[in-house]
């Protein structure tokens, strides 16, 4: 057990902190004058590089009212194309059909994405404007296993950064020696009592993987 999850909120008292100088202090202060510059309007060529080898993205996406998704979007390195320096299509293959983080681009076009590459501890942030796009064309440009992508995703480039290693440090996230023990999801037991008998756990696991064999 962590240390944290042995107390409960009746054990502590907290106010949220709401003043932005508050904050500022609460975070050392100021950032020094060098760490704004590695923010780039456009994504210069260490990004590109870390993009054609990533396979591996997470979208973040929210509705006009602020609700907020994320999406792990991912296949084989290099997936995300690059058309140029400022214009990166993320194919959406096929899913769940609940369509979230699509709905809240409709709606809201304003998106983050955070790029994940094995064995490299610095991870790349890019926000930007999205829009869905469902042409032909761009589908099959973005093809993988024979099938064309479900529709793309285009993000127009505002903002392009390299974020450092502390946090992939602290997790140790890519040393396997440090990694527990895989952790079981069966959604036929999360999905059963919620079908009111008409699906068994073990009915439900298989369809799933089902899915997985076959619809990648």
């Amino acid at each position: 057990m962590l240390p944290y999850m042995r107390y409960t909120m009746n054990d502590l008292t907290s106010q949220p902190v709401k003043d932005l100088d508050d904050l500022q202090s609460l975070v050392g202060g100021m950032p020094h004058p060098i760490v704004p510059q590695k923010i780039f309007d456009h994504i210069e060529e260490k990004a590109s590089g870390f993009i054609a080898k990533s396979g591996f993205v997470l979208l973040s996406t929210s509705d006009v009212k602020g609700h907020q998704d994320v999406s792990p979007k991912g296949d084989a390195p290099g997936f995300v194309w690059q058309e140029d320096s400022r214009t990166i299509w993320i194919p959406d293959r096929p899913g769940n059909k609940l369509a979230f983080g699509l709905k809240n681009i409709l709606e809201n076009p304003q998106v983050g994405l955070l790029f994940l590459l094995p064995g490299t501890q610095e991870t790349l942030r890019i926000n930007g404007l999205a829009e869905i796009h469902a042409s032909s064309s761009i589908r099959s440009k973005l093809s993988a296993r024979g099938k064309p992508a479900v529709v793309a995703i285009r993000v127009a480039v505002e903002e392009c950064f390299f974020h450092c290693a502390k946090a992939l440090k602290r997790s140790e996230l890519w040393n396997y020696e440090k990694w527990p023990e895989r952790y079981a999801i069966s959604f036929g037991e999360l999905l059963a009592p919620k079908t009111g008998g008409r699906n068994n756990a073990k009915e439900i696991d298989q369809m799933v993987e089902q899915d997985y064999r076959e619809g990648l």
